[in-house]
């Protein structure tokens, strides 16, 4: 699985494989990432696209898969360890960063936000997709939707002790530790990276847990093995609110 294109310097201070690219407030990452994939898969490989709002941390990458698209899926896992390290290397450091199957991101048990991926509907499982896209989404300040306490559910990264204009700093972070994730996957396999998803997934305390080669997570404790699919989980994520778009509040 590699990323390749050039960095603009002009939009963040990002790993040479990135190209960064803002779009207004009046789109959404995930979905203008999809379309320029599907223009152009070669050429996109690589974008990172940021969209420009104050409230939202919202953010999507094209990836250029290397095998075919049952284990290639993977890579949304990746994305959500480089997520969980971005994070934690800027919020308070006693604060629990966890999981809930497969992509919503809970901060100190507060739904923070979640990830999401992509690929080409007509992409046979066995196939290699031309692309994939990993997209990520945080809630930076719920302050424009009225008062945070009617809204226990969910939290912002200004009510949890994250320094001003946070923004920028995640988004180079998760690149930075997305790139690492990947050289770890080619060089060392995927897992350790497992093992690092698995570390905050509530779900597999107490179970000998791992991740099987399409993605799923397998759970097994008292003689009895549970699995949690990742494919079904993806299309529509569990953290989003579809009449808004955005993460639940």
């Amino acid at each position: 699985m590699t990323v390749s294109a050039k960095t603009d310097p002009a939009v963040l201070v990002l790993p040479p494989a990135f190209t960064g690219v803002t779009v207004p407030a009046t789109e959404d990452a995930f979905t203008q990432a999809r379309a320029r994939a599907e223009a152009d898969a070669g050429e996109a490989a690589g974008t990172l696209v940021i969209v420009e709002r104050t409230d939202l941390l919202d953010l999507a990458v094209i990836l250029a898969p290397g095998e075919p698209l049952a284990s290639a899926r993977r890579a949304f896992l990746l994305g959500m360890v480089a997520l969980i390290d971005a994070v934690g290397a800027y919020g308070p450091p006693e604060m629990p960063i966890t999981l809930i199957w497969p992509g919503t991101l809970m901060f100190d048990g507060a739904r923070l936000g979640g990830g999401r991926l992509a690929w080409p509907e007509e992409c046979a499982e066995d196939a290699e997709p031309d692309w994939l896209v990993f997209s990520a989404t945080l809630i930076v300040s719920k302050a424009q939707w009225g008062d945070p306490g009617l809204t226990p559910g969910s939290t912002a990264l200004d009510e949890e002790g994250f320094g001003r204009d946070i923004r920028l700093a995640l988004i180079e972070s998760f690149a930075r530790n997305l790139m690492k994730a990947f050289a770890t996957w080619e060089e060392d396999g995927f897992s350790g990276l497992a093992a690092r998803y698995l570390a905050h997934l509530p779900a597999a305390v107490g179970a000998r847990a791992g991740i099987d080669g399409n993605g799923d997570a397998v759970l097994e404790r008292d003689g009895a093995t549970e699995r949690l699919a990742l494919a079904p989980n993806l299309d529509e994520p569990a953290w989003r609110d579809p009449a808004t778009g955005m993460v639940r509040l």
